[in-house]
């Protein structure tokens, strides 16, 4: 119980300092929220979401998972992105990845972890789709790194392909799906240069 006293004690010292600053910080925050961005990304506690881009509590609508996917039969997620874009109404959805994912590692080897094995089919189908690309790529770390950006890519394109995010663009609301990536080993984030805002971004195949 000592360890979780010390996550106690850390919470009092974050109101403390959150009060300090200001002193309407938790009224203001318990009335509502108004984030712009939904974020969906790793569960891996390497990657904290909100402070890596630097923003407070209520500025960043957060979804996360192992392997930062999203499937188009999980209700969770899906819940997650029709809430965040049909009622906070957020202008950004980014999705996430980072180098070093060991949803990633774990899908580029033969099965045997354990009921997660059934989520990372999805990272291994991907795998198997590139593995010409991933295969002439000689180096493990940069054939894994590679794998981690295909993955972004793809869950870019689940998303984009929703009727969520498909009737928010023909409402013409401001709506922009982005694929990033967090640099582990520099704290960085990269930009994939992903940005879709229209259907017309998007294979006729999937318009809804």
């Amino acid at each position: 119980m000592k360890e979780l006293n010390r996550l106690f004690e850390n919470n009092k010292k974050w109101v403390l300092e959150k009060t300090r600053e200001n002193p309407d910080f938790y009224t203001s925050l318990s009335n509502s929220q108004d984030p712009q961005y939904l974020w969906i990304g790793c569960s891996d506690s390497r990657v904290p979401a909100n402070q890596i881009v630097g923003l407070e509590a209520g500025e960043l609508f957060v979804h996360r998972n192992i392997g930062n996917l999203f499937v188009h039969s999980d209700i969770n997620c899906l819940s997650v992105l029709d809430y965040a874009v049909n009622v906070l109404k957020v202008k950004h959805v980014i999705l996430c990845g980072h180098y070093e994912c060991g949803a990633v590692k774990a899908a580029m080897e033969k099965p045997g972890k354990g009921i997660v094995d059934h989520w990372l089919c999805h990272i291994r189908d991907l795998f198997l789709q590139h593995k010409d690309e991933l295969f002439s790529i000689e180096n493990l770390k940069k054939r894994q790194h590679r794998l981690v950006e295909l993955n972004v890519v793809q869950q870019v394109y689940n998303i984009c392909h929703t009727p969520i995010v498909q009737n928010a663009w023909l409402m013409q609301r401001p709506l922009c799906v982005h694929g990033w990536i967090y640099d582990l080993h520099t704290g960085f984030l990269k930009d994939l240069n992903l940005c879709f805002s229209s259907a017309s971004q998007v294979e006729n195949l999937y318009h809804v």
